[in-house]
């Protein structure tokens, strides 16, 4: 069972095991030490990277879900017997792998947060009929791009924590298929798939954690930093107007996801005004309790959602696909009440903040420099000589290989750059004066 967990796909078979680390925590370091790793410090998680010191970027978010996923990966094997029979590789949870794919989940994201995604996708479904994804430039990233000593791409990491990344099991190059896997790295996903004997659209029980304790960690966090922010108004009015509800609801009924929840079974408008009710009663005791200060309240809040949500996290059945299920849990079963209000926290971060105007504005011009960006470098013949040296020795390399296109290679350029150096290198390309050349890129 170890053996097939701990099987290193990428890696040559001559490679030295290590005798005094645990397979795992190599993958652990290899990620933490990544340049991809450090490049989240400067990417947007809600508010732009470097709108100021307080608010969470994709690495502070990353290590949070880390955190959650790994104390609730102890609780789980401590109180699920059945886990220490390891029947199953994908039925196993190591709290390791756990923290190794909640560091690796955003990897994939490009500058500007989901604007900068919807951007490169569009652009490259519209001229090339190629996609581009989040989870899918995940796995680019580290069977690909990401280099480091001894291999000639990629991390090499171990196939437990290639599948505890992995919460869209599918090629994502499928008809209809929002979210998976690009098609190279995918045949290896599916491979090791195969081995396992994993169930068709079923993911591991450690990618199930990872993907819930992100919920988690948007539905309390992001909502924390938006208080903060000003965003959030802990006030009836706030509360209570009738258009933040009318938003939160449209939301619900717009995710293509929305089958998940059973929202069929509620009012959701109902809900909606019940769920903002509570949490707003809530805030207002704890705000008592802590004398009235605001950043006590704040913080104090986010660590009690936080304890709610991650403490109702436990294992069922999942009959329909026989198979096992991470979920919210109550009596045994889902917990479908509280699995729709963490939905309905979510969904207020994202009314609130993301659809705030200033925000959208940032993002407007964020579509612009990524677009105008692309436009610098698409054409082969001029965009080679604008795009570092580095970068075009590793394309002149693998040029040869189907898995990079010439335009597959500039949304990979595009979409590692941070929102800082996004900034500068298309002030480098447009603004009348910028820096001095000799800064290293």
């Amino acid at each position: 069972m170890n053996n097939i967990r701990k099987f290193r796909p990428g890696e040559a078979a001559s490679s030295k095991w290590s005798e005094e680390r645990d397979e795992f925590e190599r993958d652990y370091a290899r990620l933490i030490q990544s340049p991809t790793f450090r490049r989240l410090q400067g990417k947007s998680q809600v508010f732009g990277a470097g709108s100021g010191d307080y608010y969470r970027t994709r690495l502070t978010h990353s290590l949070e879900v880390a955190q959650i996923a790994r104390e609730v990966a102890k609780r789980l094997e401590r109180t699920n017997p059945f886990l220490s029979k390891r029947e199953h590789p994908g039925l196993i949870i190591d709290p390791t792998v756990v923290e190794c794919a909640s560091i690796a989940h955003d990897f994939g994201h490009p500058p500007f947060g989901h604007k900068g995604e919807e951007v490169l996708n569009h652009i490259l479904m519209k001229d090339h009929g190629l996609k581009y994804e989040g989870n899918a430039q995940n796995f680019r990233i580290l069977m690909f791009l990401e280099k480091r000593a001894g291999s000639e791409s990629g991390l090499d990491l171990t196939a437990a924590v290639l599948l505890g990344i992995n919460k869209y099991p599918f090629l994502i190059e499928e008809e209809g298929r929002l979210k998976g896997v690009y098609g190279a790295e995918w045949d290896v996903i599916q491979e090791l798939r195969d081995i396992w004997k994993m169930p068709v659209g079923c993911s591991t029980l450690e990618a199930q954690l990872m993907d819930l304790c992100d919920d988690i960690a948007y539905s309390t966090h992001d909502i924390e930093d938006g208080i903060r922010a000003g965003k959030i108004q802990m006030n009836a009015t706030f509360f209570e107007d009738q258009r933040l509800i009318r938003h939160l609801v449209m939301e619900i009924l717009n995710d293509p996801n929305q089958h998940k929840f059973g929202w069929e079974q509620v009012d959701i408008e109902q809900m909606v005004r019940r769920v903002l009710h509570d949490y707003l009663e809530q805030w207002e005791l704890i705000f008592a309790e802590c004398n009235r200060e605001e950043s006590r309240t704040r913080r104090e809040m986010k660590a009690r959602w936080v304890s709610s949500f991650a403490s109702k996290l436990d294992i069922i059945d999942d009959t329909d696909r026989g198979w096992k299920k991470v979920a919210l849990v109550k009596d045994g079963a889902e917990d479908m009440d509280l699995l729709r209000t963490m939905e309905i926290l979510k969904k207020l971060a994202w009314v609130t903040l993301i659809k705030d105007f200033r925000v959208l504005r940032l993002q407007k011009r964020s579509e612009i420099i990524v677009e105008r960006l692309w436009d610098s470098f698409i054409h082969k013949d001029k965009g080679q000589w604008i795009i570092p040296t580095d970068w075009i020795d590793s394309y002149e390399r693998r040029s040869s290989n189907s898995n990079w296109s010439w335009p597959r290679f500039v949304a990979d350029y595009i979409s590692g750059m941070t929102d800082a150096y996004a900034e500068k290198v298309y002030a480098e390309l447009f603004a009348s004066k910028s820096g001095s050349i000799y800064e290293m890129d």
